[in-house]
């Protein structure tokens, strides 16, 4: 049997709780992380957001993980709200999973990703961005 994307997508996603554009900002208020892992070059046609983090994907759960000897300060404990987002929200979906997996089981992402989030109106900026390596 085949297991396509589309599949693994719906797995990722099932039972979990995606934030909207407006969701993502009151749980950053809240004390939620937003860690963007979009390309150099898709920050840079999109914008910024403000408050992010930006950690590369291959690299993304090596940071997070509080038991992991190369993550950053703000990976404090396994129920930090962490809220990933990427371009259009399906790769933030397959992190965010990836994510709980570890034991991160607050890790969900932004609905639609930095499209959505620029259509509600929301701010982006040109930099400089916090990326995390």
């Amino acid at each position: 049997m085949r297991v396509g994307i589309d599949d693994v997508l719906a797995a990722a996603r099932a039972g979990v709780h995606r934030l909207e554009p407006l969701e993502v900002v009151a749980a950053v208020a809240a004390g939620a992380l937003l860690v963007d892992t979009r390309t150099a070059s898709q920050r840079g046609e999109q914008g910024e957001l403000p408050g992010a983090l930006v950690i590369d994907r291959t690299v993304l759960e090596w940071r997070l993980d509080p038991a992991c000897p190369w993550r950053i300060p703000e990976a404090t404990g396994y129920d930090l709200q962490i809220v990933v987002a990427c371009r259009q929200g399906y790769s933030s979906s397959l992190a965010a999973a990836s994510l709980r997996q570890v034991g991160l089981r607050r890790a969900t992402d932004l609905v639609g990703g930095v499209q959505a989030w620029r259509a509600a109106g929301l701010p982006v900026h040109r930099g400089p961005a916090d990326v995390r390596t």
